[in-house]
């Protein structure tokens, strides 16, 4: 199941990082569009908050924002204390924000597409999905059958 979804994200993940591509959006990568949408919408953020607001761990949240950090997409400054950095937009990245939206509005709606082909939404099982291993995590699931 891991080797199929994995192989479905990056089959999803490649078609629109070709579309950003060709709308001249070098450098993206499709996981920082939540990161980026948060910020735009948000404004300058911790990197705490940014995890909580695209549902991944601190760690992941940081790797990612570390790679936008290095492409100019971000800024980064102290917080209140010693520990947090606070992540914002930099002037460039403020400046594609146009071509950015067209691209997520593209995708959602292609997903949507997506959906209606399919005998169950993709969408609709993956929240399904999470919400299930929320309730019970795999590591459970699994050791029930050891």
């Amino acid at each position: 199941m891991g080797t199929r979804l994995r192989h479905l994200i990056e089959l999803l993940d490649a078609g629109v990082a070709a579309v950003e591509e060709e709308l001249g959006l070098t450098g993206f990568r499709p996981r920082y569009a939540p990161f980026l949408r948060t910020l735009a919408t948000l404004g300058p953020s911790s990197i705490r908050d940014l995890a909580a607001a695209v549902e991944v761990t601190h760690s992941a949240a940081s790797q990612t924002v570390a790679q936008m950090d290095r492409q100019g997409l971000v800024s980064l400054s102290p917080g209140t204390d010693a520990r947090q950095r606070i992540v914002g937009l930099t002037p460039r990245t403020r400046e594609l924000l146009p071509k950015l939206e067209q691209a997520w509005q593209a995708a959602e709606a292609a997903g949507r597409e997506l959906d209606a082909e399919l005998p169950h939404p993709l969408s609709e099982v993956v929240i399904a999905a999470t919400e299930a291993l929320q309730r019970k995590p795999h590591r459970d699931r699994i050791r029930d059958y050891l």
